[in-house]
């Protein structure tokens, strides 16, 4: 029988002699990468309810390279696909010395640039930004960072509910309409990466993935009344279990090195097991959903003098219902600020914070977010408690502004990063962000005192493919407004917020569209851009929406 290519290759983690390749297949077998014609890398699948992957690791491969690669299964070549009219897919390595780029975006409905697809949910920015580099190759560092909602499991659409009708039995418990067992989750992730323009891309520019909260569940994680509800759903721990199991499969391997991989005591026990490894990654996924301690899921990549922290803003963080300010209520969990500050660090010429979730809302949003957490915790009497904590879910208050604690902690640590006490201070802190499904830039200073050499910048892109209605961009747009920041302020100070130090406000409107933002790097300097598709349609190609020296 012969085995096929059932979703990838992926290119993910890369530096400058390494790289690391993931695909999965329909059937166990032996995975061969071959580079340039010679450099070889060969893995054996394993397995997780009935579906297998491989992780290829390739090594001495020259540094700042962009070699075209082959995928063989067994003996049979699989990639490049004959029949693409795309270019050769191709193994990108850094260069410590050269410039960088960063392209990074969030929330992605795959449409296929369909006519109703478009009319849904806009221009799709992925496909956008393929078509842009196969007509225009980029040169040095590049890397795609894919920052939250990578798949939608509480938001299918068709064809996928006609999948979930068909496989699931006559009287099923699951929710209609939302996926929960690992099958259905490998589903859908072919879906969202087999678009031939989607999948060249995923194979020919190294990704770094995160989640956020609709790769488990929407909403995940807002506050411990919401986990509580979740809790007396049968369906739910089947749900998170297996949501957060396929993420470490599809997403997170791919963006450890080989070092760090090699270090991963689960990944160590999946490649043990002599048959199927499903049994193991559920008690894994399990442990990490009960035990957020138990599991880093924050990594670091570093290109030359270019330091990226992806951070772990869902399944890290503490629920306590407290004091807002005595840290039993964090967005990142103890764990995750020990590891934000050990490596939140001076040294690098830019160091780039990717938080799924924006550390700088529009500032009216920032001081509704910090007024809804002190009355949720009592600022305000018992009674408003509860009508505070419905609001909070109604509105999706749980950005870093309804973490008070784990704002000013971060907020406090840019600063000194910014002022040299961390280390060489970098030329610029970058906030990376996305989730809210509109794009943004606000440059911050402190609230008190001189403003440091470094500048301190947010930049937000969201989404890729899932752009708003047009009722809730006008209630976002407004939120921007100055009579609301002032009455946000107001509200916090009501409840005895504590002022923050940091001081923002958005530079120019905000934009609705869909976008894919860009970063360029290149010694001490910096510029931010965002691409839209204006005209849309399946060949079009983006245009740069707006830029800005940071």
């Amino acid at each position: 029988m012969t085995v096929s290519l059932r979703l990838g290759p992926l290119l993910r983690h890369v530096g400058p002699t390494t790289a690391t390749v993931w695909v999965e297949t329909d059937a166990p077998c032996r995975v061969r990468v071959r580079v340039d014609g010679h450099t070889t890398a060969t893995a054996r699948t394993f397995a997780v309810h009935g579906h297998h992957y491989a992780v290829c690791e390739i090594e001495g491969l020259p540094p700042g390279s962009a070699l075209p690669y082959e995928v063989f299964l067994e003996d049979d070549r699989v990639w490049p696909d004959p029949t693409s009219s795309l270019p050769p897919s191709v193994v990108r390595t850094t260069d410590p010395d050269a410039s960088t780029r960063l392209l990074y975006g969030s929330c992605h409905v795959p449409t296929g640039d369909t006519p109703e697809g478009v009319v849904d949910h806009g221009p799709d920015m992925l496909r956008a930004t393929a078509r842009r580099m196969a007509e225009d190759p980029p040169e040095g560092n590049l890397l795609l960072l894919l920052i939250g909602d990578q798949v939608y499991a509480d938001e299918v659409h068709e064809p996928m509910r006609e999948h979930l009708r068909a496989s699931r039995e006559e009287g099923h418990s699951s929710p209609e309409g939302e996926v929960v067992d690992f099958g259905e989750y490998a589903e859908l992730y072919r879906r969202a990466w087999s678009d031939p323009q989607v999948r060249w891309l995923l194979s020919t520019v190294p990704t770094l993935m995160v989640f956020d909260d609709h790769d488990v569940r929407d909403d995940w994680n807002t506050s411990a009344a919401w986990r509580r509800a979740m809790d007396e759903l049968p369906w739910w721990p089947e749900r998170v279990t297996h949501g957060l199991g396929a993420y470490w499969v599809y997403q997170h391997l791919g963006n450890l090195s080989p070092e760090a991989r090699e270090k991963d005591p689960w990944w160590n026990r999946v490649r043990e097991c002599t048959g199927d490894a499903g049994d193991t990654v559920d008690e894994f996924a399990w442990r990490a959903h009960e035990d957020p301690d138990s599991y880093r899921w924050s990594h670091r990549v570093d290109v030359g003098p270019v330091r990226v922290l992806m951070a772990d803003t869902r399944c890290a963080r503490a629920l306590g219902e407290g004091d807002p300010s005595d840290g039993s209520r964090s967005i990142l969990g103890p764990r995750g600020h020990e590891w934000l500050d050990e490596h939140l660090t001076g040294g690098p010429d830019h160091v780039v914070v990717v938080s799924t979730v924006p550390v700088l809302l529009p500032p009216a949003v920032h001081h509704l977010e910090a007024w809804n957490e002190a009355v949720c915790a009592g600022a305000w009497g018992e009674r408003v408690r509860a009508p505070a904590e419905r609001l909070r879910q109604a509105l999706d208050l749980e950005h870093w502004g309804a973490f008070q604690y784990s704002f000013a902690h971060l907020a406090g640590a840019v600063l000194e990063v910014a002022r040299g006490e961390r280390g060489p201070a970098p030329a610029t802190v970058l906030l990376l962000s996305g989730d809210v499904h509109f794009s943004y830039m606000a440059r911050a200073v402190p609230s008190e005192g001189e403003a440091p050499g470094t500048r301190v910048t947010q930049l937000v892109s969201s989404p890729l493919c899932n752009r708003l209605p047009s009722h809730l961009r006008r209630t976002a747009w407004l939120s921007t407004t100055w009579p609301f920041r002032v009455a946000g302020r107001v509200m916090s100070r009501l409840a005895r917020v504590a002022p923050p130090a940091l001081r923002w406000s958005l530079e120019g409107a905000p934009y609705f569209g869909n976008t894919i933002g860009e970063v360029c790097l290149e010694g001490r300097s910096a510029e931010a851009r965002w691409y839209h598709c204006p005209n849309g349609g399946p060949h079009a190609l983006p245009d740069v929406r707006f830029r800005s020296s940071l």
